[in-house]
């Protein structure tokens, strides 16, 4: 999460490169606040072509970035404060407790203290730390581990600059999120569920002030819940989606009389709701074991899927713990054009540009 730095910066853009859509921020600093100036969301397939995650080649995303920055009219070589993320399965997250260092050892002494939680090679892993708080009993450490791969962290960059910008910093997934609600939200208390409904996969975050921070992938998205449309009615991916975003998990009634809906799969067939709710049950229960802490008082849903009628009413429901809809816009200025254009899942490229320097 970020670091409580003075912010010098009087404009950020940030951005979250996805699979499925690339989303570009661009804030202005006001006061002790910001201004949204704009932003734009672009898909990475063509409209009405389906999305398939396996077929999606890296050398894509730059001519779309490229022409983002052309849409809202910002030159890439004078962004000066540029933050963006990277996530998936080479990146790793945890949070642990070690003996107080100082800190011209704290560093080596953590390199090799990750190899033992974080399923990265040693040689191919890039490393960084935040020391959360020293204990005042113990004087032990509660530090937060992040690591990625050399080849991941090379490859975003390569986007960048072939898009004509100059790599600035560059988050965790996890923590953007995490950075997204903790500028946007109002809390003192307890344990938050964040659910980032993207493409291909779902990144769950558990975030409190005085709560262990927790991050993992599930691999559900809104890839599935259009392909289990296409399956139970014969549908193309185009009509998948568009029924998808008309109905949601809702069921609707055929014109031959039968329901549909993503609750009508085959008996040996999960949908993809209950897959995600299976997946949240069983992560809080792990989270209760490793942190001792069940006071869980809400579940936020962004992304792209988060929008998807009667999600948010059946996660509430399978979870007992009220869910709705995350607005990360709380603590931002909108221009009038943008008022009614608050889209949750540009949460993550929010929580980037209001990353502190």
């Amino acid at each position: 999460m970020a670091k409580k730095k003075k912010v010098r910066f009087k404009e950020s853009v940030g951005i979250d490169i996805g699979t499925h859509s690339i989303k570009l921020v661009h804030l202005k600093r006001i006061h002790d606040g910001y201004k949204l100036l704009n932003y734009e969301i672009r898909p990475t397939v063509p409209a009405g072509v389906e999305y398939i995650p396996s077929d999606l080649r890296r050398d894509r995303y730059a001519p779309i970035l490229a022409e983002i920055l052309r849409t809202l009219r910002i030159k890439a070589r004078k962004v000066k404060h540029l933050v963006s993320a990277v996530g998936g399965d080479n990146l790793s997250i945890k949070q642990i407790k070690t003996i107080f260092l100082p800190e011209e050892e704290l560093e080596s002494a953590l390199f090799f203290e990750a190899k033992k939680h974080l399923p990265i090679s040693g040689s191919e892993m890039l490393l960084d730390f935040q020391v959360l708080n020293v204990e005042e009993r113990t004087n032990n450490m509660n530090i937060l581990l992040v690591a990625t791969t050399k080849e991941q962290m090379q490859q975003h960059s390569d986007i960048l600059s072939a898009a004509d910008l100059a790599p600035g910093i560059v988050d965790a997934e996890p923590l953007a999120i995490a950075n997204s609600f903790l500028f946007n939200a109002f809390v003192e208390e307890g344990v938050y569920i964040i659910l980032n409904i993207g493409a291909h996969r779902t990144n769950m975050v558990i975030y409190g002030p005085q709560a262990k921070f927790f991050a993992r992938d599930l691999a559900w998205g809104g890839y599935n819940f259009t392909k289990d449309i296409m399956k139970m009615n014969n549908m193309s991916f185009e009509e998948a989606e568009e029924h998808k975003f008309e109905h949601g998990i809702t069921k609707t009634e055929a014109s031959d009389g039968k329901n549909l809906g993503l609750s009508t799969l085959e008996i040996t067939d999960k949908p993809t709701e209950e897959q995600i709710a299976l997946e949240v049950k069983r992560s809080l229960r792990f989270y209760v074991k490793e942190a001792g802490n069940s006071d869980f008082r809400k579940v936020f849903l962004v992304g792209g899927s988060s929008k998807l009628k009667g999600l948010p009413e059946y996660l509430s429901e399978q979870l007992n713990i009220p869910t709705e809809i995350f607005n990360p816009f709380i603590n931002l200025e909108m221009p009038e054009k943008l008022r009614d254009k608050k889209d949750p899942q540009l949460a993550l490229a929010i929580g980037l540009a209001m990353r502190a320097e």
